[in-house]
């Protein structure tokens, strides 16, 4: 059974989706199959990987609403990663989903149909707390959540938290918080070692040792529709998520 991850954060601008895109890539050259679920309307997961967002004949939408099957809808990448691929159209979902039955479990249900063709399946989560993000925190084992080394970085975690408390408390018994990962790290500022303490205090050995750079090639990457490990397997960018892909296989195949 697949190892099922939501990548999760209510806040925009941290780094979600290009943690979800390349670690999804870095652990798929690590020889294990994987599926990346696109439940973002913006669909940048899904041009991340090269596909054409708007000129998809399925997406993650008519999955959530219409009961296709995922195994009819997902793509095949040319980076060894499977794609079930969102556009605009899913951003009608939140409204559609509200008034349908099972609304919160629809994805699960649908991933309940593939997940022994994989060993990993990642979600990318849109940047709020509303139904789409409520379909993967009630399909997934997990959460990893991405925080930016800024200075206001835990706000808004705490919303976050008290939501995977709550599907806990309700649908999803065995959902934990799989780690935190730092995002958009620099060095040389005095600040980022200070929230990179701050959230350590808060999260402890939950927070992963590998602290995502600020990197030009991360940043450029996404317009060439490719990850970091194959746009450039060289910098500094692929080597931390390849580092954090093996972290989180580490506490993921204990």
């Amino acid at each position: 059974m697949a190892h099922i991850i939501a990548i999760a954060s209510q806040k925009g601008g941290v780094g979600k989706t290009t943690t979800a895109v390349n670690i999804a890539a870095a652990i798929a050259r690590a020889k294990r199959r994987v599926l990346l679920v696109d439940i973002d309307p913006q669909g940048n997961a899904t041009s991340g990987f090269g596909i054409d967002k708007n000129t998809l004949r399925a997406t993650t939408y008519e999955v959530l609403i219409g009961g296709r099957s995922l195994r009819d809808t997902r793509i095949a990448s040319d980076y060894r990663v499977d794609i079930l691929p969102s556009n605009m159209e899913l951003a009608g979902a939140e409204v559609e989903l509200a008034g349908l039955e099972r609304r919160e479990t629809r994805l699960r249900d649908a991933l309940g149909e593939i997940a022994h063709d994989y060993d990993y399946i990642f979600i990318d989560c849109p940047p709020s707390l509303g139904f789409l993000t409520l379909n993967a925190l009630t399909a997934c084992r997990s959460v990893l959540i991405p925080i930016q080394c800024e200075f206001y970085a835990l706000e808004g975690v705490a919303q976050l938290m008290n939501t995977i408390g709550l599907v806990q408390e309700s649908a999803n018994p065995a959902l934990v918080v799989q780690g935190v990962v730092m995002t958009m790290y620099d060095g040389r500022t005095r600040i980022a070692t200070q929230v990179v303490d701050e959230v350590r205090a808060v999260f402890g050995t939950a927070l992963y040792e590998t602290l995502i750079p600020r990197n030009v090639r991360l940043s450029e990457a996404p317009s060439f529709g490719q990850p970091i490990t194959s746009y450039d397997i060289t910098s500094r960018g692929a080597e931390t998520y390849i580092a954090l892909a093996r972290e989180v296989m580490q506490r993921e195949e204990k």
